[in-house]
């Protein structure tokens, strides 16, 4: 998702992450419930994403809700 400047530009521009906070912070909580709420609501990077990670999207929706609870 990264890779692609289109849709690294909407993850850092939905989030308010910058790339420098998304790099330094990524195993960060609140950084990583940012990107993983991203995901969750839009479907087409959480697609992107899961394919990469080799999980099943429910996973990373799943992270996403344990992290904010």
């Amino acid at each position: 998702m990264l890779a692609d400047d289109d849709r690294a530009e909407r993850l850092l521009s939905l989030t308010g992450l910058t790339p420098d906070v998304l790099r330094d912070n990524l195993t960060d909580r609140t950084t990583l419930a940012a990107v993983l709420e991203y995901l969750a609501g839009h479907e087409p990077d959480l697609l992107l994403a899961a394919d990469a990670l080799n999980v099943p999207p429910e996973k990373l929706v799943a992270a996403h809700r344990e992290l904010t609870a």
